[in-house]
């Protein structure tokens, strides 16, 4: 069987998203198991390489997780222009901070890299357009990270739709969020970085999330035609990884309700400021004519229109109903892998094979479209219709 390396740039991967996500569970977990097994005569195997601005933390991740995969550390440098200008690594990933992330992408197309970034690609529709833009007129492939997508409980989600179980959808619910400490009282440190709440770093609530809830509800329930939003800055103060004091200026918060073509009504609450009462960080709740389908990010209830018990509205008694013991938990048919290594196989397929990959950064400018049409209807107070964007 022939083996065919990949060179990858694996560019801010430091942060704790790009560290658990995208090395270890995607591009490590692929070399464990071998590499993207194409066919009985070709797979492709991964060749990482890390960079970043910070040596040491490089150096630690290179040592940590290097040796158990192949023996030796991983490669790094903090000199980008290096494996930029090698040949052998022909793509490029980005996990740095989203104020940085255009510097970046313009290097990468200049030196004719496939480019592949999380999310959000940028703060502004503009921006991210402009990006979409400079990849397309290079002739570079390019993705953006849509994990959601693949998770076990969105996958039941889509199932069940294709199975018809849902009747003509009702609406949607999603609850995200839970509660992120400030690191005022000691031994609660804070477990996000400060520069989410920093508006100046491109922090906030709004342009994280709703990137995130476009290409939920558009692949799940169909395209979105209006939105209306309000956002709150709930803790004005946090203490940063200096355990200095620091004015959180931006949304933690945010309530919106997202109107689809089809005229379906899908309601999404966020927040990094409420306790978790419900079976998971994520919950979507699906109501239709003929079931309703409760689903967290691995696991997914059911109630059908036969199973749906017929509560009475009686304030003066406990309530005689146990409404948890009328869902039905949806089994497993088959073994769900991540979903970030999910979408990289998939995208070192496209570089590799010319495969089809539709979750381009043009995508990506979608999600941040839905968050800026978001912070313009609670700044006016207002519905807002989202356009198509511009070619």
């Amino acid at each position: 069987m022939e083996t065919r390396s990949i060179g990858i740039i694996l560019n801010g991967v430091t942060g704790r998203m790009g560290t658990h996500q995208h090395l270890v569970r995607s591009i490590l977990a692929i070399m464990k198991q071998g590499g993207v097994k194409i066919s009985d005569k070709l797979r492709l195997m991964p060749e990482p390489i890390l960079t970043g601005r910070n040596a040491q933390k490089l150096k630690e991740l290179a040592e940590l997780h290097g040796p158990p995969v192949i023996d030796k550390p991983l490669k790094y440098t903090t000199d980008l222009a290096e494996p930029l200008g090698d040949s052998s690594y022909p793509v490029f990933f980005d996990a740095s901070g989203t104020l940085q992330r255009a510097g970046f992408v313009e290097k990468a197309v200049a030196a004719r890299k496939s480019i592949y970034c999380e999310k959000p690609t940028a703060t502004t529709t503009a921006e991210a357009l402009r990006l979409a833009t400079l990849c397309e007129k290079a002739g570079v492939k390019n993705g953006v990270v849509q994990d959601k997508l693949w998770l076990p409980g969105m996958r039941k989600i889509q199932m069940l739709r294709q199975q018809g179980f849902f009747g003509r959808i009702l609406s949607v619910r999603g609850e995200f969020g839970y509660w992120v400490f400030t690191g005022h009282i000691d031994n609660q440190p804070a477990q996000r970085p400060s520069w989410n709440y920093r508006a100046q770093d491109g922090g906030g609530i709004i342009i994280d999330m709703f990137c995130h809830w476009r290409y939920v509800i558009d692949n799940l329930f169909g395209p979105i035609a209006s939105v209306m939003a309000v956002g709150n800055n709930d803790q004005p103060e946090r203490i940063d990884e200096s355990h200095a004091a620091y004015k959180a200026d931006t949304d933690d918060s945010a309530y919106a309700v997202f109107k689809l073509k089809d005229g379906t009504l899908c309601q999404f609450n966020s927040s990094w400021c409420t306790r978790v009462r419900r079976d998971d960080l994520l919950t979507i709740q699906v109501d239709g004519t003929q079931g309703s389908c409760v689903a967290g990010l691995r696991e997914a209830w059911v109630q059908s229109i036969a199973e749906t018990p017929k509560p009475v509205w009686n304030p003066d008694i406990p309530q005689p109903i146990n409404f948890f013991e009328g869902w039905q938990k949806i089994p497993n048919a088959i073994e769900y892998d991540n979903a970030f290594k999910i979408q990289w196989e998939l995208f070192l397929r496209h570089v590799a094979l010319d495969e089809p990959f539709r979750w381009t950064l043009r995508e990506g400018a979608q999600g941040v479209q839905l968050a800026e049409l978001g912070i313009q209807s609670w700044k006016e107070r207002r519905w807002v219709d989202v356009p198509e964007l511009p070619q």
